[in-house]
């Protein structure tokens, strides 16, 4: 005999990650990157907390499943707007299950800016404003003997956290296979990372390294790494990240004469088609449209990329 009473209960699935993409017909493509919570309540549900009877209990991995469902079944216009949206999981859920009396849906939304040039957006590439931070050290060493002529100057300069995102034009094939391989080739794909990148300066005369115009690299530093990511068709079929990569610093080297060299880390963040084949649908390689992003694990890329015969690392 219950000795206490259930004065409110709700559960659901929280931090449910779905990304949509909506692909037009010209090659203009939008995207939503959605954080879902959706929780449930009704009477009928407390029998869960008192006796352990989960008869009615809606699984929270088919309330995740739901929205997956819906975020591919659903016009594109009731998904792209986080209230519509979120509104139309409830409306679902409370349709679906007579025993739920309540669904709430909360939505969290990390939007993502359209990247920009000559004034023109980018059908499909994205960036998150404002995220990356700035930073600078200056290293001066004496040389041996000691001279106020003869001292080594390396300031270090970059930006972290920039994220960037494309929905097309990124693949990775014919990788090295063997026994432990399950992945396959992946002739195109969605591709993110969180930007990390450093670039160096040295010179033996402060002064001189004082007069460089440092906020000009640093605009040209982010502005060739939005540009290689989206623009370069070196980067687009066939290419790994670390073709990206190269190609940024290799841009970065060639406008920025007093760079000595640059390091770049990119994690690759992973955006995954969720399998919607139990549900007969079809997400998969050509038909993807609804993602799963996979934070843990992650690629991780990194490389110091000089000029020939200067032996910076």
């Amino acid at each position: 005999m219950e000795t206490s009473v259930v004065k409110s209960q709700a559960y659901g699935k929280d931090r449910v990650r779905v990304v949509r993409v909506v692909r037009h017909a010209d090659g203009w493509q939008e995207i939503a990157d959605y954080s879902v919570r959706c929780l449930l309540s009704g009477d009928q549900f407390e029998s869960s907390y008192t006796k352990g009877d989960n008869k009615l209990v809606v699984a929270t991995d088919s309330q995740k499943n739901t929205v997956f469902y819906l975020a591919k079944t659903l016009p594109a216009e009731k998904v792209m707007v986080p209230e519509v949206f979120a509104s139309e999981v409830a409306a679902f859920m409370i349709g679906k299950y007579a025993h739920v009396t309540t669904c709430q849906v909360k939505i969290i939304t990390k939007p993502w800016e359209r990247m920009k040039f000559d004034n023109k957006g980018h059908p499909h590439s994205f960036y998150r404003e404002g995220k990356e931070t700035r930073w600078t050290e200056a290293i001066i060493t004496k040389v041996n003997p000691p001279s106020a002529d003869q001292r080594k100057v390396t300031i270090n300069s970059g930006f972290y956290d920039l994220e960037v995102l494309k929905t097309t034009n990124s693949a990775f094939t014919d990788f090295w296979r063997d026994e432990l391989t399950t992945l396959p080739d992946m002739p195109d794909r969605m591709l993110s990372t969180k930007v990390l990148c450093q670039w160096r300066f040295v010179d033996t005369c402060l002064g001189k390294l004082q007069k460089l115009p440092f906020d000009a690299i640093y605009a040209g530093a982010k502005r060739n790494t939005l540009d290689a990511f989206a623009n370069d068709p070196r980067a687009w079929v066939h290419a790994s990240v670390q073709t990206t990569l190269y190609i940024m610093a290799d841009r970065i080297l060639n406008e920025f004469a007093a760079v000595d060299d640059i390091y770049y880390a990119l994690p690759n963040i992973h955006y995954f088609p969720f399998d919607l084949s139990p549900f007969g649908l079809k997400n998969l390689q050509t038909d993807a449209e609804v993602y799963m992003p996979i934070a843990d694990p992650s690629g991780y890329i990194t490389a110091t990329v000089s000029r020939p015969n200067k032996g910076k690392i």
